[in-house]
């Protein structure tokens, strides 16, 4: 076991580490990487006929054949060759069908071999398709943020999985002028197209011009943010962003062009692909490099989380991309699982996460399974980007990493760093970044400045002032902030990620109250994990669990341990409150990849954060620690 004062890592080249600053105007710097970005393919699709040609049979995409009973079997390999030939024909029919930017294919099915072929056939034939988020299908209650988005998309075609599981929501949005594709089953009283008959479409040189006539400005994709406060934004991707992206990770992740074992980059991967991190950065990278996706069907929720651990436990990943709550699961089953640790570690080179803070004792329970296995660590890699950059934009500099570093830009990409409000906000501009939102030209107007750049409302710090070239960390979301009634700024969220480290591994997230009021307060949502606090039975209701004496004891522990470190009113959480009713997706209030939105937390439950601040809110902790 290596040295804890001095760990050593598994190597793993940082490709970016210098960077270029500039002084403008008012206080505002501009940073670029020290390299210049590289020439970069025009279309994705290029990627894709190269490696049908150079590595035919090697495979692209597997996932596990969902048997009738709801588990899953052995993999179903999809070769790069059959990828390509699927693609072809998809995109015949899509083209005979006259489908286009302004009749688009929605895909309204979780990540599937299905989902990914019609994405081929759809780029092939320079036809846009969107992947919309399955929970407005499957859990929404009024579909109305998927209305939203087929109004906003007009599509011409729509895909489903299955029958059983999407019909109710087709049958209550989409009109009967657009086509259905289904994977699956059959609608009562209305046609549907096997996707089979896709599948079987003979393809002419006609798809093949199609795709020779698409280029870097070809609209691939619309992705649409989740939306807070406001509806749901439709970010328009195109060839060009994409390739530009994928070659800007290969310059800052040398690793993902390496051979490995043989081979491109091997993932093993749940994220949801009506998100940028898993659909355009994660697909991305394999279709870029030419690796192999196994789609994971767990997810980091406690029902799903063993299907997840049983695939790692079989498929050793070269890299590994997950959200905290993911990190934690395999964390804590690393401990007594010999089988999961020794395969998951035998060749990954990274590990990279995404979204809301990695708590330090998750990260120190990773380590300490990689230094007992194979005597050393893997660098965990994060950054910051978002669907508008389609999405990498920042990556770290070195293995060094702590909670809220970000790294520096990608090259090909310079960041404008801006004082807004004593935080400093970094924008964009660069060939990953996009054009705007379809059909919205006033959210596209109002997102840019007037050098163009693309205005992200993510607040930045140094790292080091005194050594620029470590580069930035988070400083929280600039219109997630907010003041006091004394004036004194509350900076939310490096305050959100210091409660859910205290409180690791029983909080999901916290969202901070207290606009224009006298103190901070935060309304938690707890992890499944706290029911082991209660010492109730396991079918106990979350309200009875989080009301039970043991778990308001430790809550108020933690609140103290936060109390004890502040340094002021801005600082301080004068109140808490642990909320039962998890985050609405019909609310904007959660993602389906699990990140929840402090805004609309706010708007949704305004009553509940006037009674916590208004002392009528029962249950609610106060700190006995004194400020």
């Amino acid at each position: 076991m290596s040295d804890l004062a001095t760990p050593r890592y598994r190597p793993l080249k940082f490709g970016v580490t210098r960077v270029q600053m500039r002084e403008g105007a008012g206080g505002v710097r501009y940073m670029v990487a020290d390299q210049p970005l590289q020439p970069y393919a025009r279309r994705m699709t290029d990627r894709l006929v190269h490696w049908a040609e150079v590595i035919p049979h090697k495979t692209f995409m597997a996932r596990r054949v969902k048997n009738a009973d709801g588990s899953t079997g052995d993999w179903q390999h999809i070769s790069w060759r059959q990828a390509l030939d699927s693609a072809r024909r998809i995109g015949q029919a899509l083209l005979d069908r006259g489908l286009g930017a302004d009749r688009p294919v929605a895909i309204l099915s979780e990540n599937s071999l299905e989902h990914a072929l019609l994405a081929l056939g759809c780029l092939y034939a320079g036809v846009p398709h969107c992947p919309v988020s399955p929970a407005y299908c499957t859990v929404s209650q009024d579909y109305d943020k998927l209305r939203h988005v087929l109004a906003t998309l007009t599509p011409g075609l729509v895909f489903a999985a299955d029958a059983a599981r999407y019909g109710k929501a087709i049958a209550a949005t989409v009109g009967t002028d657009v086509e259905v594709v289904l994977a699956a089953g059959t609608l009562e009283g209305r046609a549907v197209t096997p996707f089979a008959q896709l599948l079987a479409t003979e393809a002419t040189p006609a798809v093949d011009a199609a795709m020779a006539a698409t280029g870097p400005d070809t609209i691939t994709k619309f992705l649409f943010t989740s939306g807070s406060t406001k509806a749901p934004k439709a970010v328009v991707n195109t060839h060009g962003m994409w390739c530009a992206n994928q070659q800007q990770m290969r310059q800052s992740m040398p690793v993902l062009g390496e051979q490995i074992d043989g081979g491109g980059p091997v993932l093993v991967d749940w994220l949801p692909w009506n998100h940028t991190f898993g659909g355009n950065h994660n697909v991305g990278l394999v279709l870029y490099n030419g690796g192999t996706l196994y789609i994971d069907d767990g997810k980091p929720v406690p029902a799903l989380m063993g299907e997840t651990l049983r695939n790692l436990r079989e498929i050793a990943p070269t890299v590994y991309f997950n959200v905290p709550t993911g990190f934690e699961a395999i964390a804590n089953a690393m401990k007594t699982d010999d089988a999961l640790r020794k395969k998951l570690l035998s060749r990954v080179q990274m590990f990279f996460f995404a979204g809301a803070a990695l708590a330090q004792p998750v990260w120190d329970a990773l380590h300490e399974s990689q230094e007992r296995e194979i005597g050393e660590r893997i660098v965990m890699g994060t950054g910051l980007g978002m669907t508008e950059s389609s999405p990498f934009a920042i990556f770290i500099t070195n293995p060094n990493v702590k909670a809220g570093y970000l790294g520096v830009p990608t090259p090909g990409l310079e960041l404008k760093l801006v004082p807004v409000d004593g935080k400093t906000e970094v924008r964009y501009k660069g060939a990953n970044i996009t054009q705007g939102y379809w059909r919205n030209e006033e959210a596209t107007k109002d997102s840019f400045d007037e050098e163009g750049f693309f205005s992200t409302g993510d607040a930045v710090l140094w790292i080091d002032e005194a050594d620029v070239h470590q580069g930035l960390k988070f400083d929280g979301r600039i219109a997630e902030d907010f003041k006091l009634a004394t004036g004194t700024f509350v900076s939310v969220g490096p305050l959100r990620a210091k409660i859910i480290a205290a409180g690791a591994p029983y909080i999901q997230d916290a969202v901070i109250t207290g606009i224009n009021g006298n103190e901070v307060g935060a309304l938690v949502f707890p992890t499944q994990a706290v029911r082991k606090l209660a010492g109730l039975p396991a079918d106990a209701p979350l309200q009875d669990v989080l009301q039970s004496a043991s778990v308001q004891a430790h809550f108020r522990n933690v609140l103290n341990q936060c109390a004890a470190t502040a340094t002021g009113s801005a600082t301080r959480v004068a109140r808490m409150h642990l909320l039962h009713e998890p985050p609405s997706i019909d609310k904007g209030e959660v993602t389906d990849k699990g990140s929840v939105n402090q805004r609309a937390v706010l708007k949704h439950r305004d009553a509940l954060v006037q009674a916590l601040h208004g002392g009528a809110l029962p249950f609610t902790l106060i700190p006995e620690a004194k400020p």
